[in-house]
């Protein structure tokens, strides 16, 4: 029965598989997220942080976990999925009524290559705007100072230049007792410590500075960098106020950071603009190394040529001749012979120098290209990803027919932690230039994709490839075997003897 051209069993599988995967993605977007803000917490704890900016922040991190939760769910709801079906017969029902695993795989095949092609566009137009406003952002955190919480009896660091020390505190009045100032934002030796019986806390009308006002106090000051006699014997004033004002530089305000700084770093760009980018810094590094091979050439040694590194070719205004370096240097005074040789020495130190300054020029461009292969390969890695993870997660939830959070999560945390390793190893050797950038970006493709096809075909012939009782009688078969071996060889002894 077909409802709008789909069967029935096209809609239960749909059904049974987008429930399990809109909850598998929500949590394994909530355990990356998790570990995300982990990794920030510095950034965001104590920084006073409106409540907007945090929602903002926590948007395009999630944006920024979905190239690893969208695998990871994609191979935990298929395992499963098809593991519920197996557990509760579904599956062998299915088969038995002369519906294949490929026909049953039909309509969910259909919806991760749709996902497949969604995934390659959030990655190629979603991602790379939301990257530069979450680094936009994590970069404005960290310059905003932190927020003011001035503890009791604890010195107080989180005024940069600055330790402050309180007895006490009045909350009603805002009024703090006992207080110590230490100032070295100018150097440790030339420490200012101020004293005060009391004193309050404002800030400017612009939240850009923090006053201190205090109260009944005294103000000490080295004057070392007035100070022209010996370091042991250096002045200070004192000064006793009845009321005294500071003014620290202290920014409550979240200044935004320019995105456009971002602009050309490689997580920021589409394929068209990351090909763009690759193609232009490869030219102007062909043509840099072109004209730096020109320069070498140029600058030589000795004369206007050189052959065979032995000889020597010199054209005057009046003959060609031809000279050997042992018997120049052998008719030189050994003054002159040492003034020859550390000429020779210094440009072949200079040459050096500049072959070693080229490569570093080179370098830059090569890590330049570099990155930006690898964000240009990481957006198809990607799409293929959720694919293989399928072809692996349905056929093995229809062999090891076991349904629920157990099993299932187990499987596919080891098999995900197995594909991270591999797959960041892969991008480590593309990074440092060990394989070429599409053979380290593809190599987690290359190893799972045949374990996909294997466990493909072995689901499709009904294999007990995860069988206890299969695996049973392959170990008593092996046992009785060796016991055969056994028995024939005593017997042998037996015989010979």
């Amino acid at each position: 029965m077909k409802v709008l051209g789909i069967k029935k069993l096209d809609i239960y599988m749909l059904r049974n598989f987008l429930g399990l995967f809109v909850l598998t993605f929500m949590i394994c977007i909530f355990i990356l997220l998790m570990q995300f803000v982990w990794m920030h917490v510095n950034d965001l704890v104590g920084k006073g942080v409106e409540i907007s900016v945090l929602c903002e922040f926590f948007v395009y991190a999630v944006m920024s976990v979905v190239p690893l939760a969208l695998p990871l769910a994609v191979l935990l709801s298929s395992l499963m999925t098809f593991g519920n079906l197996g557990e509760k017969f579904e599956l062998t029902a299915m088969k038995s009524a002369g519906i294949s695993l490929f026909r049953i795989m039909r309509p969910l095949t259909i919806f991760i290559a749709c996902l497949c092609v969604g995934a390659f566009f959030f990655s190629n137009n979603v991602l790379p705007k939301s990257q530069v406003k979450l680094w936009a952002l994590i970069f404005s955190m960290r310059q905003k100072s932190p927020e003011l919480d001035i503890p009791v009896a604890e010195f107080y660091a989180g005024i940069q230049g600055y330790n402050i020390y309180v007895d006490g505190k009045n909350p009603g009045t805002g009024l703090m007792t006992g207080m110590m100032i230490y100032d070295y934002s100018n150097g440790f030796q030339n420490a200012t410590v101020t004293l005060a019986d009391s004193g309050r806390i404002f800030f400017t009308a612009d939240n850009h500075y923090l006053i201190l006002r205090l109260y009944n106090g005294e103000h000490f000051e080295n004057l070392h960098q007035q100070s022209a006699g010996p370091a042991k014997n250096v002045p200070y004033r004192r000064e006793t106020f009845v009321e005294k004002n500071l003014l620290i530089d202290f920014n409550t305000e979240l200044s935004r950071y320019d995105e456009s700084v971002l602009s050309d770093q490689h997580v920021s760009k589409n394929t068209v603009e990351l090909i763009h980018s690759i193609d232009s810094v490869h030219t102007l590094a062909v043509a840099r190394s072109q004209e730096q091979s020109s320069v070498l050439v140029d600058q030589r040694y000795f004369g206007r040529e050189r052959k065979h590194g032995r000889e020597l070719s010199e054209n005057t205004a009046e003959e060609n001749q031809t000279y050997h370096l042992d018997s120049l240097i052998s008719r030189l005074s050994d003054r002159k012979r040492i003034v020859a040789l550390e000429n020779a020495v210094a440009k072949a130190q200079e040459q050096k120098e500049q072959i070693e300054y080229n490569s570093i020029m080179l370098d830059d461009f090569q890590r330049y290209i570099r990155k930006h292969e690898i964000e240009l390969y990481r957006k198809f890695t990607l799409a293929f990803a959720c694919l293989i993870f399928f072809f692996i997660g349905a056929p093995l939830g229809a062999i090891i027919r076991k349904g629920g959070l157990g099993a299932p999560i187990v499987i596919s945390v080891v098999l995900f932690i197995i594909y991270y390793i591999i797959d960041n190893t892969g991008y480590k050797m593309a990074r440092e230039a060990i394989w070429p950038c599409w053979m380290g970006m593809w190599l987690s493709s290359f190893v799972l994709l045949p374990i996909g096809v294997f466990l493909t075909t072995k689901a499709a012939t009904d294999s007990g490839l995860f069988n206890p009782e299969v695996w049973q009688k392959v170990g008593e078969k092996l046992v009785t075997e060796v016991k055969h071996k056994l028995q024939q060889v005593k017997t042998g002894i037996v015989h010979r003897s």
